[in-house]
């Protein structure tokens, strides 16, 4: 697995990579976003991108939005601003997760080593209901025939929907199951998603039902 790690500061960028090596990931660094995006565009086998927020020149809000043209390759921003609108602004660009600094860099494996097992091939399965249909294998989501394109979490969270049909789900659920670890942030970062994916369904959106007071369920 190849992680590129974006960051100005080249002691940050050495303090990940050996946390990185070390867990036997192969990492490829840049030390601007103008740099990221040529490694990224030589690259066909970034299979993951750690990228920092503020930095010179292009930052990392808009090497996102660059690579998102092309690509959905997970991406996780580190960032030292941590207002809702900085964490906002990272996910509408199209990043998978957001950390804030100062972070452990044991966590951030782990956030790694979820995010690529989660985006590793299925084993083949379609799920299809109501004239949704995700095949996790080729990940790729259709509405009533039609292709949509959906960011990974955005994926991931329709397809935890889909496989819990019918039961409530609580906030904290989601976040555990989908984004795969304890989180501590705001919970609000799950109804920032969900009305992205409602919007991105179209008259399918109405399939994930709000419960108030507790999260989400999916169904008609």
């Amino acid at each position: 697995m190849k992680i590129l790690v974006v960051d100005d500061e080249s002691r940050m960028r050495k303090l990940v990579r050996d946390f990185l090596v070390k867990d036997g990931y192969d990492v490829v660094e840049a030390e601007d976003g103008e740099k990221a995006l040529d490694i990224f565009e030589s690259h066909n086998d970034i299979d993951l991108i750690i990228l920092d927020v503020m930095m010179p020149g292009l930052d990392g809000i808009q090497v996102c939005k660059e690579i998102r043209k092309t690509s959905k390759v997970p991406v996780i921003m580190l960032t030292a601003k941590t207002g809702e609108e900085d964490e906002l602004m990272g996910f509408d660009s199209g990043a998978d997760e957001y950390i804030s600094k100062p972070f452990s860099p044991k966590i951030l494996v782990a956030r790694v080593q979820a995010i690529l097992k989660r985006t590793n091939p299925f084993e083949g399965a379609v799920i299809e209901k109501y004239g949704i249909s995700v095949d996790k294998s080729a990940h790729i989501v259709t509405v009533d025939g039609s292709q949509v394109e959906l960011s990974f979490k955005e994926f991931e969270l329709l397809t935890y929907f889909m496989e819990n049909e019918g039961v409530a789900l609580s906030r904290e659920k989601i976040l555990n199951n989908v984004w795969n670890y304890d989180y501590f942030g705001d919970a609000r970062t799950i109804d920032t998603h969900v009305k992205k994916l409602r919007s991105k369904l179209g008259s399918k959106g109405d399939t994930i039902k709000t419960i108030w007071g507790l999260g989400y369920k999916f169904g008609m």
